[in-house]
């Protein structure tokens, strides 16, 4: 018996949290629906306080269990969004390339996820809404200038056409189980075995160029 994300009673190797934030209506929910369940709606409401939807991936032959926690960019609701950072090993910085308000307050979300999450929280910079290119209020280069300052990924998405959005939540997903991986390797506490942890297979995410050591700061466009 299976569900919409895969088997029932399929084996959990990992679970991985992952946040996105960004200011309201830059296309945080219709990114996850898109990559969930691969639906998108044009009349879709703000979020209100923070929801999340799971999907199963396999990487490296282990199952990951994704936990895509989507929360509310209106200004009301900081201060409640800020708890479910706690635990959060990814987050997706999202703005919208139509709107250059939302990327100016890229920094100020950076500096918030920093102030409340992980030290080693993998970030990527998501460029939502890149079907609008004509409208198109942030270059390229500006996103990719912040990203390489800052040492994120970074991505350009259409929720809309479904332009790179499974692309960038592969992404984000295969390079925190590479993290943990090699944490593993690192401290020799595999429940497993090791069998599968310790092979150090490389991953080749489809449509993606990375560099050999893995390197933050990747940048991959949309046509």
């Amino acid at each position: 018996m299976s569900n919409l994300y895969g088997d029932y009673n399929q084996k959990i190797d990992y679970v991985f949290k992952v946040v996105l934030i960004g200011d309201s209506a830059v296309g945080k929910t219709q990114l996850l629906a898109r990559f969930a369940r691969n639906e998108f709606s044009l009349d879709s409401k703000a979020t209100i306080g923070v929801e999340f939807q799971t999907k199963t991936i396999i990487v490296d032959n282990k199952t990951i269990k994704a936990q895509i926690w989507d929360t509310a960019g209106q200004e009301r609701y900081r201060a409640v969004t800020s708890a479910y950072y706690r635990g959060a090993l990814g987050a997706m910085l999202v703005y919208d390339m139509t709107k250059r308000q939302s990327f100016d307050h890229m920094a100020r979300w950076l500096e918030e996820l920093r102030g409340h999450a992980d030290k080693n929280i993998v970030i990527m910079l998501i460029g939502n809404k890149c079907d609008l290119g004509s409208l198109r209020a942030v270059p390229t280069e500006d996103a990719e200038e912040f990203a390489q300052r800052e040492n994120l990924f970074f991505m350009e998405t259409s929720a809309l056409e479904s332009t790179n959005v499974e692309t960038c939540f592969l992404t984000i997903l295969t390079e925190i189980y590479r993290i943990n991986a090699k944490k593993t390797l690192t401290v020799g506490d595999d429940p497993d075995g090791g069998s599968g942890l310790l092979k150090g297979s490389r991953i080749i995410v489809p449509n993606q160029e990375m560099d050999g050591g893995g390197k933050k700061g990747g940048c991959c466009f949309s046509s």
